[in-house]
């Protein structure tokens, strides 16, 4: 027997219209004064304005660090951490998807501890809480508002580290569906497709419980009914709600159960060639299932019929494919590109590729153990 210890943030809101119910419980924390890091598109768009006058009438002041970066970078934390104590802020806002978060908490953790963010890369390996952090989400997709988990570049090895720490949880995550709106309908589908990763990642994880189970394959569900009307009409609140459901419950999954080789490998991807980290879990996800159909064929066989396949007359081994296939055809329904060629990956790239990924934190409770060559072989089948 074993111990397993469930990490959350203590507070979540979830539902259209949150975002002014939040700003109240911040206030009543007794913040002051909050580093809000996010990007340069949210800004021109005017939802950072939104934000910071929501906290200015609660009586809280803010300054922006809008430098993140697509794949955020060592570079990026250590320009918000200047700023953070340069203006003395003593809390962080992260505002947008999974980069501004990733780089929040790089930001926030490195202000309690001291260093450089990559001192913290592995698992577990800060000495103190971070900053207090409230993560407001504005994508459906990497539930990295509510998780341990901190993925930053080091742009000088070309390598997306994974730190894995419980002190980089926040605070008091947010996702308004309102928020979600005005997301394109491409960043939909990556999203999307990057919660399902989630969701099954830690439904065949080694690390796996019963509560994991429970959330990851609701939350499969509730992808398979709702990502394509969210990519077809982001208007449609409704799916965009239930997106928003269905990316959280995957990020309380992984969270916990951790995830495999497709995040492995697709860390790769981003650092190396900074391609956006949800379309490179879409197109690998497939392939990596294919590997762990050997030994996680009935685990498979559950996803099929999250995914509303009828596996009524398969074995397991059969329903593993069919929830394969069902995975490529929801990836192509959302316009996902169909390989990494398409992506601009290299062939002559992929010793480097799967060398690093054998490194990968990620990868250890993935149910099928690879060697490098293994590894190389998917990546290839991917091209």
């Amino acid at each position: 027997m074993s111990t397993n210890t469930f990490f959350i943030p203590s507070e979540n809101m979830i539902g259209a219209g949150c975002l002014a119910d939040a700003v109240n419980v911040v206030r009543g924390k007794g913040f002051r004064r909050a580093l809000v890091v996010t990007d340069k598109p949210l800004n021109r768009l005017g939802v950072v304005d939104h934000v910071v006058g929501l906290l200015h009438e609660a009586g809280i002041e803010a300054s922006v660090f809008d430098g993140t970066k697509p794949n955020p970078t060592i570079g990026n934390v250590e320009e918000g951490l200047a700023m953070l104590q340069a203006d003395h802020c003593d809390f962080v806002i992260s505002l947008g998807g999974g980069s501004p978060h990733d780089c929040a908490k790089g930001i926030a953790l490195c202000a309690t501890n001291g260093g450089r963010i990559a001192d913290y890369e592995g698992v577990d390996r800060s000495a103190q809480p971070q900053l207090p952090l409230v993560a407001i989400n504005t994508t459906a997709g990497t539930a990295s508002e509510m998780t341990r988990f901190c993925i930053i570049t080091d742009e000088a090895r070309h390598v997306k580290m994974a730190i894995v720490d419980r002190h980089v949880t926040p605070v008091l995550s947010v996702n308004d569906a309102a928020l979600m709106a005005g997301m394109p309908k491409g960043l939909t589908a990556a999203t999307g497709m990057d919660a399902l990763t989630h969701a099954v990642e830690a439904y065949v994880s080694t690390a796996a419980t019963p509560i994991t189970d429970a959330c990851a394959i609701k939350a499969i569900e509730l992808i398979a009914d709702n990502l394509r009307q969210a990519v077809a009409d982001g208007a449609d609140m409704q799916a965009r709600e239930q997106m928003a459901y269905a990316q959280f419950l995957a990020g309380m999954a992984f969270n916990n159960a951790s995830l495999g080789y497709v995040h492995a490998m697709a860390h790769q991807l981003g650092g190396y060639y900074d391609l956006p980290h949800g379309v490179c879990n879409a197109v690998l996800l497939p392939h990596v299932q294919a590997f762990n159909a050997e030994v996680a064929a009935p685990r498979l066989a559950d996803v099929a019929r999250a995914l509303r396949v009828d596996t009524r007359g398969m074995d397991p081994a059969t329903a593993a494919q069919a929830a394969i296939a069902a995975i490529r055809r929801l990836s192509a329904d959302v316009d996902i590109p169909p390989n990494l060629s398409a992506l601009g990956a290299r062939r002559e790239d992929i010793p480097a590729l799967a060398a690093n990924a054998m490194k990968d934190a990620c990868g250890v409770t993935n149910p099928r153990p690879a060697e490098q060559a293994e590894v190389e072989a998917i990546f290839a089948a991917a091209m």
